[in-house]
């Protein structure tokens, strides 16, 4: 063996190499003559010049071409005879080649040797899957919002609640007296406890009638938008015009014809059973994400950083997706990143951990994901969603990485019912 093998931690090691009497001039020799052949140099037809002229231009990188492949080479035999599970790419260092004689290092990151510790003493306690009229009431009003209209509060005597919209005028006063044009409107419309103003400026409003009037008195936050701003005391001048409320209809049989139901009846069947398996999914996320932080917890070992870095661009163009829906555009995102990259970074490793765990408990009690349990979960997803279930076969069918993702969420879930079955879940 030409080679010798180093533990630097639990997921990298340094392999170091010594080779005598290698001999490189055949794939030396071949590399000019297929340099040679594509070689425009000044003063020779492409491809006609001498071999003595190549090899004076081109002599050295060939030399560290041939030499680069016979590296390359003998690092993945010596992989292959290791068994090792290589990660990334290797870090090749200290390459030397003189009298014949080539030494190199090659440090590799390799997925680590899990060892998870027994587990069948952990206690966790389940959340309640009963979905409350006030779940259903809530999804139903969801429904309705579209259908909402904004009615007039008659009550003379009525006070301006949270949950309200408010109708009024405002004037903003500086401690120098001045008041700014950008400080003022009127008939303005506000949702009062949506925290759309400043802090303390719709809870100065609360308990107002029709009519009156007010000052408030409140300081805008340090991180205000606007630099001149930040932490000023302002007066506000306020006159309450009106009080409004927004007023959702009745479901009726039309509008759930509306929506895509038959009557409704059949909205209300078909809602509840959407809302049973959403709560259930839920409270199942809930439970697993404890059952995760448990295992983490109590089994820690090295993991290669090019998983973590991996896991982190996944992490980050989720995050995008999102931060891109609430209009950040890419020098936001990216300046958002940095911003909160160690959190990032520590929630991929955390799924980068809590994925090998998995991995090694599902191999342990031989889950997989079958073509049933496909099956099975395309009828879950388009009982859930109301959607046809061909067309969801179809888009997960449509694309092999596609597919393969949602083989590897199923074999997760059946292995989380194992390991539930095998701990002490109240």
């Amino acid at each position: 063996m030409s080679y010798s093998v180093e533990n630097i931690n639990g997921c990298t090691k340094k392999l170091t190499f010594n080779f005598e009497g290698v001999d490189l001039s055949t794939q030396i020799e071949q590399a000019l003559k297929e340099k040679q052949k594509t070689s425009n140099l000044k003063g020779f037809r492409k491809g006609k010049a001498p071999m003595n002229f190549v090899k004076q231009v081109y002599g050295a990188q060939a030399e560290n071409d041939a030499l680069y492949r016979f590296v390359s080479q003998e690092f993945y035999k010596a992989i292959q005879e290791e068994d090792l599970r290589a990660v990334g790419y290797p870090n090749f260092g200290e390459t030397k080649f003189e009298n014949d004689n080539v030494s190199f290092e090659a440090t590799v990151e390799i997925f680590p040797e899990v060892e998870v510790k027994d587990y069948s003493s952990y206690e966790f306690k389940k959340g309640d899957e009963k979905v409350t009229e006030k779940d259903f009431e809530d999804l139903k009003d969801r429904y309705l919002a579209p259908k909402a209209e904004m009615v007039e509060v008659t009550d003379e005597k009525a006070k301006l609640e949270n949950g309200q919209f408010a109708i009024f005028n405002f004037e903003g006063e500086k401690p120098d007296g001045t008041k700014p044009e950008n400080m003022k409107a009127e008939e303005f419309q506000l949702e009062i406890g949506s925290g759309q103003f400043i802090p303390g400026f719709e809870e100065g409003m609360v308990g107002l009638k029709k009519g009156e009037k007010k000052t408030i008195e409140v300081t805008f936050p340090s991180e205000y938008h606007e630099p001149e701003l930040r932490d000023m005391g302002v007066k506000f001048h306020v006159e309450l015009l009106e009080i409004k409320e927004r007023k959702t209809p009745e479901l009726t049989d039309e509008l759930a014809k509306e929506f895509g139901f038959e009557s409704v009846d059949d909205f209300n069947a078909k809602n509840k059973e959407r809302l049973e398996l959403q709560k259930k999914r839920e409270v199942n996320m809930e439970l697993n994400e404890a059952i995760l932080k448990k295992l983490v917890e109590e089994n820690p070992f090295d993991i290669p950083s090019a998983l973590v870095d991996q896991q982190k661009e996944s992490v980050k163009q989720e995050l995008g997706g999102n931060l891109r829906q609430q209009g950040f555009d890419e020098a936001m995102a990216a300046q958002y990143f940095q911003k909160w990259d160690e959190d990032i970074t520590q929630k991929a490793e955390f799924q980068v951990r809590s994925g090998l765990i998995l991995d090694k408990i599902s191999t342990k009690y031989g889950i997989e994901a079958t073509e049933e349990d496909f099956n099975a979960k395309i009828d879950e997803m388009a009982s859930q969603s109301g959607m046809e279930k061909d067309q969801i076969k179809g888009y997960y069918s449509s694309n092999e990485n596609i597919k393969q993702n949602i083989m590897y969420a199923i074999r997760e879930e059946k292995t989380f019912d194992k390991l539930i079955s095998d701990m002490k879940v109240k």
